[in-house]
């Protein structure tokens, strides 16, 4: 979840800007996709130098969430790229850096289906082009926030990883299916009676209102609602303060089914001005 929505908006401050760059063949295309599924303003093949330009249009359209697609169609990326976080910086504005790789087979195979040459082959072979991005890029690849490599991922499961850094999510989960690996703050809710020894609630879901309304009248559940979002405030506060403007916040109970489901909904629901995406990991798997 982020400080704010990243929706257009007027007066808040300096729009979020996050950079992809990295290998051709990689998943530029669909990383930013990702983001503009969630709302981001994305820009394919920007030159970096352009990038402060960027800022100032974004500024005025009451942007939060611009991305840009800087690769090695500008032949300067590396010193151009320096040169053009630098300027942000000086004006307060940190952008996050994604670089996407793949190993060399996953990027030949990629390049041989789709029946194109490597942007930097020349007269060589797809193995020459990789070989000569990969050391373009081997500094900016050392700088960046993140590196992804998408090697053994499809196009699902790269969008699913782009949300999770930059969509923001709370998802509930059953504690005897594991804990989310990728959870950056837990909250455990077997404290409260289970819906599950209710013969009348046991079908439903923590959707449906029975079973909601059954798990939001419970002792201590009102009172659990109170005070976690108070601690979320201040988390997330002192997180976005780290540089940590993405956070995913898992609701467990035993299975899954009843009372996360109902837990996570009313936190997304009470947590205003907050883009938030809500999913149910382990809804439907008993």
């Amino acid at each position: 979840m982020t400080s704010e929505t990243n929706v257009e908006r007027a007066g808040h401050g300096a729009p979020d800007i996050v950079i992809i760059t990295g290998m051709s063949g990689a998943g530029r295309s669909t990383a930013a996709k990702s983001l503009e599924d969630l709302g981001w303003y994305v820009v394919d093949n920007l030159p970096p130098s352009l990038l402060p330009t960027m800022l100032d249009l974004a500024d005025r359209a009451a942007l939060a969430g611009i991305a840009a697609i800087v690769d090695v169609r500008s032949r300067a990326l590396p010193t151009d790229l320096k040169t053009a976080i630098s300027s942000l910086g000086a004006r307060g504005v940190s952008p996050q850096v994604v670089f996407l790789e793949a190993s060399d087979g996953a990027l030949v195979r990629r390049f041989e289906n789709v029946r194109r040459p490597h942007p930097m082959q020349g007269s060589g072979t797809i193995v020459d082009g990789i070989a000569a991005e990969r050391e373009l890029l081997r500094d900016v690849r050392g700088d960046s926030d993140i590196v992804l490599d998408t090697s053994s991922l499809n196009v699902h499961e790269l969008r699913a990883r782009m949300h999770h850094y930059f969509g923001g999510n709370i998802v509930s989960f059953g504690y005897k299916y594991g804990l989310p690996v990728d959870a950056d703050l837990v909250a455990d809710c077997r404290f409260l009676p289970n819906p599950h020894w209710v013969p009348e609630l046991r079908p439903f879901t923590g959707r449906d209102a029975p079973v909601r309304d059954y798990v939001l009248s419970l002792p201590g559940a009102s009172a659990f609602l109170s005070a976690y979002l108070q601690v979320l405030e201040v988390s997330l506060a002192g997180f976005e303060r780290e540089g940590k403007r993405y956070v995913t916040l898992a609701i467990g109970c035993t299975g899954g089914k009843h009372r996360s489901v109902a837990i996570a909904e009313q936190l997304a629901a009470r947590l205003p001005g907050r883009d938030v995406t809500v999913s149910h990991r382990d809804l439907g798997r008993e």
